[in-house]
């Protein structure tokens, strides 16, 4: 039976007194804590996991599974969430993103050794699907709150959010891991418990949703079936923990899948992916953007862990600090970026933002062993830099640009599209850099650091793996630009007046 929802009203009127003043900062500071919570556990998680590798004795592969898998469910379910939110409401869906989140994380640090990190790779999915329902919902929450001309500025806000929580993630995970790994995930329970009674008590439904509106189960069955086949098939041949045949039975449940799903949604009136919201080129070009630029920034982190790890030779935790050059610079450009796109538009920001990445990448295809680490920096703080200028005007013109019962669908395209960049990121990049290595050294890297230096073959090799990988990242931040720059200039649907 087709699930329904009976109301016909389309956004809360403010002035009927349902909505309290200064609510958009409520909803600001509710997605926030989910922002800050994902984000730090993120890059917590990384540094943590040379430690949970060797305390569960589990295999290399299985250690990137435990990444990829979060990301598999993050970028499969999507839209799925986007629908059911212009049906259900964002609230629901967002709160009970903190409780499976929560809930996952629970069970993160609770897995166990005989399962040789198997059990952890299951619970960091039920983390993923929790991620989707967070990360889906609050775009959508934080634009429903706020005036046009303000949601730039508040979308730069959540940026500085997960930027923060990317800065502190390698400290917290640092400081946790040495007392012992599981608190990494543990940590997240009295957040996720904090945040899910706050978001029940204080968060609204400003925009309601339409009347009769029926879910596509057809749809959202086929289309998931056929992205998560997809991603693994592509996933499994960077990262085997299977014979190839899986990858050829799931390039064919793909293939079926699609198809299936090109034939369902002829014959919905509803189907899962709105596909009118296409036909807003604001939006298409926004969502095509920001999938390219998850697609060329999403292993550089991924790939510069090696690099600081491999030939400069640095313990996980050094590694990981190094970092905060990248997350330091998106904290500030983002929400100066995202109020000036209020005033200016995002079309010319959001391209100077990755063009600004184009220069960096192609930097960064220049670094050896012996590069200084203040060279390096430079060009970390300019990708970061790069990113924080483009991401909050891209999300705030691809938001804007459509109604506001549609939000929930439209931001459920937006990540997806984003990662499954990402996701493929780390995918393309492994077989570039790390494919030539030994697995005896691909191991004493990630587990100890260092392990190349000693051998000028072994390093010349991952240095030109390197390389290319950074310049196919420059290539694909350059096409991402040139999408950007051709979208058309739009007058924002308002968001819904909560004042």
């Amino acid at each position: 039976m087709p699930f329904t929802r009976g109301n016909n009203r389309h956004e809360m009127d403010t002035k009927t007194g349902d909505m309290r003043i200064g609510y958009q900062w409520i909803a600001l500071s509710v997605t926030t804590v989910g922002v800050l919570m994902a984000s730090i556990d993120g890059s917590a998680v990384i540094i943590a996991l040379p430690t949970i590798l060797a305390d569960l004795q589990a295999s290399f592969i299985t250690m990137m599974w435990v990444l990829l898998g979060y990301l598999l469910i993050v970028a499969a379910i999507v839209p799925v969430v986007g629908r059911l939110a212009d049906i259900l409401g964002r609230k629901n869906l967002y709160n009970l993103g903190f409780v499976i989140f929560t809930v996952g994380s629970l069970l993160c640090g609770l897995s166990l050794p005989q399962f040789h990190g198997v059990d952890l790779l299951v619970y960091r999915m039920i983390q993923g699907v929790g991620g989707a329902l967070l990360m889906t919902n609050s775009v959508v929450i934080v634009t429903d709150a706020f005036r046009k001309g303000n949601i730039g500025f508040a979308l730069g806000v959540n940026g500085v959010a997960f930027s923060a929580g990317f800065l502190l993630g390698p400290l917290v995970g640092g400081v946790l891991t040495a007392i012992s790994w599981r608190l990494v995930f543990l940590v997240n329970v009295p957040i996720g418990i904090f945040g899910t009674i706050y978001g029940v008590y204080k968060l609204r439904e400003p925009v309601v949703p339409l009347a009769d509106q029926i879910f596509d189960w057809a749809g959202a069955i086929t289309f998931t079936t056929g992205l998560t086949a997809l991603l693994l098939a592509v996933s499994l041949y960077a990262f085997p923990v299977t014979g190839e045949w899986v990858v050829y039975v799931m390039c064919v449940v793909t293939v079926i899948s699609f198809a299936a799903f090109i034939f369902v949604e002829g014959r919905v009136h509803q189907p899962i992916l709105n596909v009118h919201l296409l036909s807003n080129r604001v939006f298409t070009y926004a969502t095509a953007a920001s999938g390219l630029s998850g697609l060329a920034r999403g292993a550089v982190l991924f790939v510069l862990i090696f690099f600081l790890q491999g030939p400069y030779g640095l313990d996980p935790l050094t590694a990981g600090i190094l970092l905060t050059p990248f997350g330091a610079a998106l904290l500030v450009t983002a929400p100066i970026s995202g109020r000036l796109s209020d005033r200016y538009g995002a079309r010319y920001l959001a391209t100077g933002g990755l063009l600004i990445d184009v220069g960096a990448l192609i930097g960064m295809a220049t670094i050896v062993s012996t590069t200084p680490y203040w060279e390096l920096a430079v060009l970390m703080a300019l990708i970061g830099a790069g990113s924080g200028i483009f991401w909050s005007p891209n999300t705030n013109a691809a938001m804007s640009a459509v109604q506001p019962n549609e939000r929930g669908a439209a931001s459920g395209i937006r990540t997806m599209v984003q990662n499954t960049g990402q996701m493929l990121a780390i995918a393309i990049a492994f077989p570039l850099v790390l494919s030539t290595l030994p697995v005896a050294v691909m191991y004493h890297v990630f587990l100890y650091g260092g392990g190349l230096s000693s051998d000028p073959l072994v390093l010349a090799a991952f240095e030109r793996g390197m390389h290319e990988a950074f310049l196919v990242s420059a290539a694909i931040s350059a096409l991402a630009a040139i999408i950007s720059f051709m979208r058309p200039r739009h007058a924002p649907h308002d968001a819904t007046p909560v004042v």
